[in-house]
């Protein structure tokens, strides 16, 4: 399975994309959220993904910076359904109150002529916590983080290779999610800003965390593989190096600061 972060920025970046990422499996794809316009294009072109092989995308909240791109992607997939040159169908992975958004955004800005495929081959698969789906051949478990701000769901996959794999969203890890989290051979997980600047970014008003605390948490779950993504940009020349000498002094695993487009071997 290969990892491509598409996007590593919070929701205020201009100088890189909003935190999105995709899963593969040879040609098929597992796209996590897609940020907040139409740049997703770009960028899935750029990483060499055809919109066409995507039949599996999750949308974890409502927020513009994960939600906006979808639009988009829900455009350019009806438009090539009405071409003929899109086989098969999309299935779109998220919690009611949030399809019924994105249909009605949608319905909003988009041609009827390619809305008409919401409830046919655009496929709203509801979710709830404990839900399984099989997606690239292996089991994903849906759980609700938990949030205190908009209804925002994570999930665990178990890859072929036997090794776990979690998302945990865009906010700190709640620890009614222990259950999912635990055993986790990689973890996906915020970090607003260094900790040493707290004071500046104001993480914890927007219910987000730091370097430190992200790997703090990740040395307590004893997790072997932690990647930090959803951050500020003011750094993003000297980013991975910051990040990285900051977490260390908390987090003895392999720590990974990714730039947009960086790609891993799961």
């Amino acid at each position: 399975m290969k990892l491509t972060v598409l996007g590593t920025g919070n929701a205020a970046v201009s100088e890189c994309y909003n935190t999105c990422f995709a899963l593969s499996k040879g040609n098929s794809h597992f796209l996590v959220d897609a940020g907040g316009g139409n740049r997703i294009l770009k960028v899935l072109k750029d990483t060499g993904i055809d919109i066409g092989d995507i039949h599996d995308i999750f949308i974890t909240h409502e927020h513009v910076d994960h939600v906006l791109g979808i639009i988009w992607l829900i455009r350019v997939i009806g438009q090539r359904m009405n071409q003929g040159k899109y086989d098969g169908e999309l299935r779109l992975y998220c919690h009611e109150e949030l399809s019924q958004k994105i249909q009605a955004i949608a319905n909003m800005t988009i041609q009827q002529k390619v809305c008409r495929h919401m409830g046919g081959r655009i496929r709203f698969d509801i979710i709830k916590t404990d839900d399984v789906r099989d997606i690239l051949g292996c089991p994903v478990t849906f759980f609700d983080i938990a949030s205190t701000k908009a209804k925002q769901f994570g999930f665990t996959m178990q890859l072929d290779n036997g090794k776990k794999f979690t998302c945990v969203g865009d906010e700190p890890y709640n620890a009614v999610n222990h259950h999912y989290v635990t055993g986790s051979d990689w973890l996906l997980h915020e970090a607003f800003c260094l900790f040493g600047e707290a004071d500046k970014f104001k993480p914890y008003e927007k219910h987000h965390s730091t370097v430190k605390e992200a790997c703090q948490l990740a040395e307590t779950l004893k997790i072997p593989n932690l990647l930090l993504y959803h951050t500020e940009e003011t750094h993003l020349a000297e980013r991975k190096r910051l990040y990285t000498e900051e977490g260390r002094q908390y987090f003895h695993g392999n720590l990974y600061v990714p730039d947009d487009l960086e790609t891993f071997m799961l």
